[in-house]
């Protein structure tokens, strides 16, 4: 896999979407402002909290491709994950908490709207569901093209999260603004408003929780951690596979560890030779296995004691 490259395509969607967002933010603020809608103003929140998180993404494309150091010896991959953390927290607190304040404000107000001002927050929403849309196309087109760790890049998953429920927002937001016109109830937007939190809440928690995991160390698929048992059982000089160990260190980074009892009868020079080829066999079938720990035991003489 070729991870700069990968990383290369992942930094200019996230840069798409900063500026898209960033546009977008300053033209829903505006508008949200001039009408006084607080659909538009979640929306607004909505865009100033993505813009924020993008740049949490590019530092963390930035730091993780650190090599290993002393420190920190099997490297920065995880750096992604906290990143990722942050711009989830982004989400809830910048976007679903303002968002639930306006609709909660909204329900209160008793003063008519101007549909002139309303009219200008339209277009502004319709040309934000052009750019929002037009940014989650290129996303999506990327996570299409990529496989492997690429696909599960947090970065890339996180700007689609985030479009997704741009689009969806966006859709929620004009749908409150029309109905508040044509029926003059407020609640309408209100709930359009309170809608968008529920959303941006959902979507904070889901990308949050998927973090948390990667960053307390999840284990590798069932897929690499099935076929390397299958490697161990298959060689002849493994008696048993007492226990293996698997842990994700970055969207290319696995360990592996594998406690296992040689069969009786093998002297020490073979076990380092055996230890050898077993973690080179590994190495080929599993690249991505950047480190691989063999504890090895001779099993004792069978019928001994």
């Amino acid at each position: 896999m070729n991870r700069p490259k990968s990383d290369r395509r992942t930094r200019i969607t996230v840069l798409v979407a900063l500026g898209a967002n960033l546009v977008i933010a300053v033209a829903k603020g505006v508008g949200g402002f001039l009408s006084g809608s607080p659909a538009l103003l979640s929306e607004a929140a909505h865009s100033v909290a993505d813009s924020v998180n993008e740049v949490f993404l590019l530092a963390a494309l930035r730091r993780s491709r650190r090599p290993p150091d002393t420190r920190h010896p099997f490297g920065y991959g995880k750096e992604r994950y906290f990143w990722s953390l942050l711009a989830a927290v982004g989400i809830f607190v910048v976007g679903g908490c303002f968002s639930f304040f306006q609709g909660i404000e909204a329900l209160g107000r008793d003063e008519q709207e101007s549909p002139d001002g309303y009219t200008a927050g339209l277009i502004v929403l319709g040309v934000a569901l052009v750019a929002e849309g037009s940014s989650l196309v290129r996303a999506l087109v990327q996570l299409r093209g990529e496989k492997g760790g690429a696909a599960r890049d947090p970065a890339l998953r996180t700007v689609i999260a985030e479009d997704s429920t741009a689009v969806l927002g966006v859709v929620l937001a004009m749908a409150g603004m029309v109905l508040h016109l044509v029926t003059g109830d407020v609640v309408w937007e209100a709930s359009a408003s309170l809608g968008i939190g529920l959303l941006l809440v959902y979507v904070a928690y889901r990308l949050g929780k998927d973090a948390r995991d990667r960053l307390i160390g999840e284990s590798a698929g069932p897929g690499l951690r099935r076929g390397v048992e299958e490697l161990l059982t298959s060689q002849a000089e493994i008696d048993n596979v007492a226990a293996l160990f698997t842990m994700g260190l970055g969207l290319d980074s696995v360990l592996v560890a594998a406690r296992v009892d040689l069969a009786p009868g093998i002297d020490s020079e073979e076990i380092e030779r055996v230890a050898v080829r077993i973690k080179r066999s590994i190495a080929r079938s599993w690249p991505e296995a950047e480190h691989v720990f063999l504890d090895i035991t001779n099993a004792p003489p069978r019928g001994g004691v």
